[in-house]
């Protein structure tokens, strides 16, 4: 049986192409650097755990081709968050599968074991964030997802969390509130941590 499949969603690292908000407030080189540090540490992780399998989706897609990583790597192809997302879920097939945002500096395999713990109870689970978002997504059945499941989300707002429960109506939440780093509060926050 295929073991859980993990997928860590990213841009191609590249100078002043990533966490463009967080940079107008602290640089696009410490931006970028942040930004590798913490998705080398999210592959790493979610890597060295042999309870699933992990794959790096990037964007853009014609960029991975250069890029090094420790796990497969796989395109995201075309058009908004919500379709790469669906698309990457679905390309599971049947077996469970989630995937995470790569700007997530305190996500552990642990949250991924948690959140497949309660794929085995729910057909859909997310990881809510402090801003109204989520930094984890997840279907039991990916192969079942309609492409068009998260159409209709305001991607980067206070809603995105609340206009994805409503498009997956049963799905679970998990407990862990977790931020990703947007901007400069944020990042000084995780600083002073």
């Amino acid at each position: 049986m295929a073991k859980p499949l993990v997928i860590i969603f990213a841009k191609v690292p590249r100078y002043g192409a990533v966490k463009t908000r967080l940079a107008r407030d602290i640089g696009a080189g410490e931006a970028l650097r942040f930004y590798r540090r913490t998705l080398a540490a999210a592959v790493r992780r979610m890597a060295g755990d042999a309870r699933f399998e992990t794959v790096l989706a990037l964007t853009p897609d014609h960029l991975g081709n250069g890029y090094r990583a420790r796990v497969r790597l796989a395109p995201q192809g075309g058009g908004d968050l919500g379709r790469r997302m669906v698309r990457a879920l679905r390309a599971a097939g049947n077996r469970p599968a989630i995937v995470i945002g790569s700007d997530i500096p305190d996500v552990t395999s642990a949250h991924a074991a948690a959140a497949f713990a309660v794929l085995g109870r729910a057909p859909f689970v997310l990881g809510p964030a402090a801003d109204g978002g989520y930094w984890l997504i997840g279907a039991r059945h990916p192969a079942q997802l309609r492409l068009d499941a998260l159409d209709g989300v305001r991607w980067s707002s206070p809603h995105t969390m609340g206009d994805s429960m409503a498009r997956l109506p049963r799905a679970a939440v998990l407990s862990a509130v977790l931020d990703d780093i947007d901007d400069g509060a944020t990042y000084r926050r995780l600083m002073t941590r």
